[in-house]
């Protein structure tokens, strides 16, 4: 077992498999072979650097897209609240000073962010407002039973002294388990009968 060397000794560094079958190959394809000086990790070089191009050609036709879509986006919303500032005419919020210390590029960006903010804000406001409306809308619960509620009090009370360690909690949870188990039964009693 150990008599033998387990590396194979630096002169035979040829490996010749012996196959059953004949294998034969054209000769130009040996010569080029032979002929060729790429190497493995130059392959792998060559790979790894055709890989890369590939992604920040990706990269770059992802950037530009987004761009675009960015672009469309700002025109869209800078028109939609040029119409909605026309039929609303709400006054300008800056003095004709102020416009024109300002000037230039940095102006009208900061006027276009100003319009997507004012705009966000209006938007966000009316979604607030639907939502109130529909929460009004819906039906309203008559009041808990007197044992439900004190049990529920009880368990945010505990679990917000105990907020470490709300397994501590379990009798409390266990209570208002029972006072919920009390309340569905009278009311099934009451569906029933």
């Amino acid at each position: 077992m150990g008599s033998g060397t387990s590396k194979s000794s630096p002169q035979s560094s040829q490996h010749v498999f012996a196959s059953e079958t004949p294998v034969r190959f054209s000769q130009e394809l040996v010569d080029s072979l032979q002929a060729s000086t790429e190497t493995d990790s130059t392959r792998e070089k060559t790979l790894e650097l055709h890989i890369q191009s590939r992604v920040a050609e990706e990269l770059q036709r992802l950037e530009a897209r987004e761009s675009q879509i960015l672009k469309d986006l700002e025109e869209k919303i800078s028109s939609t609240s040029d119409s909605t500032t026309d039929s609303t005419h709400t006054p300008s919020t800056t003095t004709p000073d102020q416009s024109q210390s300002h000037g230039g590029k940095d102006h009208s960006a900061k006027a276009a962010g100003d319009k997507l903010r004012n705009l966000g804000r209006e938007s966000i406001q009316k979604e607030i407002d639907e939502l109130r409306n529909k929460l009004n809308g819906r039906k309203k619960l008559g009041p808990l039973d007197k044992g439900v509620e004190k049990a529920k009090e009880d368990v945010v009370k505990c679990l917000r002294m105990n907020d470490r360690r709300p397994l501590d909690c379990w009798r409390e949870v266990e209570a208002f388990k029972r006072e919920v188990r009390r309340l569905e039964k009278s009311f099934v009693d009451r569906v029933i009968s």
